[in-house]
């Protein structure tokens, strides 16, 4: 499955466009995570756990994404986006969103 942020291809040509697709996670911070944190406030540094948090939370909405265009037929997603939000006091959804089509 290919995956990409542009809109077309190069050298490829879209065959058949089959619309919006889309994943999405949502993950709450934990108390461990919340106590580094503090700690990095006070003395800097990046802030690793809640890094990997986001990590994860990307490819599991990613995953989510390549299967529902996978069952509508796709060969590519093109046009892929990110977006966060926050959904309660502690909690993040990553939403990734993008146009499955068919390549040649």
């Amino acid at each position: 499955m290919l995956i990409s942020n542009l809109e077309l291809i190069p050298g490829r040509r879209i065959v058949e466009h089959l619309g919006l697709v889309q994943g999405s996670s949502v993950r709450a911070k934990h108390v461990g995570r919340d106590i580094m944190a503090g700690l990095k406030n006070i003395f800097g540094g990046e802030l690793k756990g809640y890094t990997e948090l986001l990590q994860e939370s990307r490819e599991e909405a990613m995953q989510r994404l390549r299967e529902q265009a996978e069952a509508v037929g796709a060969n590519a997603v093109l046009n892929v986006r990110f977006s966060t939000s926050s959904v309660a006091q502690g909690a993040a959804e990553i939403y990734v969103y993008g146009t499955a089509v068919v390549l040649e």
